[in-house]
């Protein structure tokens, strides 16, 4: 029987073809013009929640630098807090795609895991709304929150799941695994990039970080830790 295996595609898996949609989008397929307006208003969105916040935020606002007439809009979205989920979706699916892509040439989970946080930090870094955005979700749509923790959990685990049956990282729990890798990353790009309106995380910092994460895999990953080469995050290479 031939070696059950996936190669490692960054640390969330594989992108995926498109956002995910809530259920209070509209469900009619845009095509041309219809597509390029709700991506600016999405755009124009995520800006303004990410300055001013939900509550300050305005359709108005949302509109004015999208470039496109109140009346429009409603077209496109409910209100403010049905776009305020499709940005929370759309981030997700971004973040994630960055990751995946980042991580493409990856032959080792730890590889995958070093180049993936790299993709990561670089899209924080280019869209610090990210995180603002995430973190008013707790209080203004906590199932959009949900959905999007629960979104990157599930992409991931397989790729775990994988790592530990062939036995490259130790076996364990991978649902509790992803959920702690996740709060590694997040917790270290709040601190450096965040909280320093910086656009890289500096090299010792996220060296040692790959350093902690190899220790939380385990495994042969723990062995290969001195093959994985060291880099400048903002390189990503």
């Amino acid at each position: 029987m031939a070696e059950r295996r996936r190669t490692p595609a960054g640390a969330l898996g594989p992108p995926d073809a498109a956002a995910t949609v809530t259920a209070r989008s509209p469900r009619r397929e845009l095509k041309g013009k219809g597509q390029r307006t709700r991506r600016a208003l999405l755009l124009a969105a995520e800006e303004v929640f990410g300055a001013v916040g939900y509550h300050d935020a305005s359709i108005v606002k949302i509109t004015e630098l999208a470039g496109v007439a109140q009346g429009t809009f409603y077209l496109y979205f409910a209100g403010k807090r049905d776009i305020f989920d499709e940005v929370v979706a759309d981030l997700n699916q971004r973040v994630r795609h960055a990751m995946s892509e980042a991580a493409r040439g990856a032959t080792t989970r730890l590889e995958a895991e070093r180049l993936g946080f790299a993709g990561f930090f670089r899209f924080t870094a280019a869209h610090p709304a990210l995180y603002r955005v995430i973190r008013q979700a707790e209080f203004v749509s906590p199932q959009a929150l949900r959905n999007h923790y629960e979104t990157i959990i599930e992409n991931y685990i397989p790729f775990l799941s994988d790592a530990m049956d062939t036995g490259e990282i130790a076996a364990g729990d991978p649902m509790v695994l992803a959920w702690s890798l996740i709060a590694v990353g997040e917790a270290i790009g709040m601190r450096w990039i965040l909280w320093n309106e910086a656009n890289e995380i500096p090299p010792d910092v996220f060296n040692e970080m790959v350093t902690i994460i190899a220790r939380m895999l385990g495994g042969r990953a723990t062995d290969s830790l001195e093959n994985v080469e060291r880099h400048d995050v903002s390189r990503g290479g």
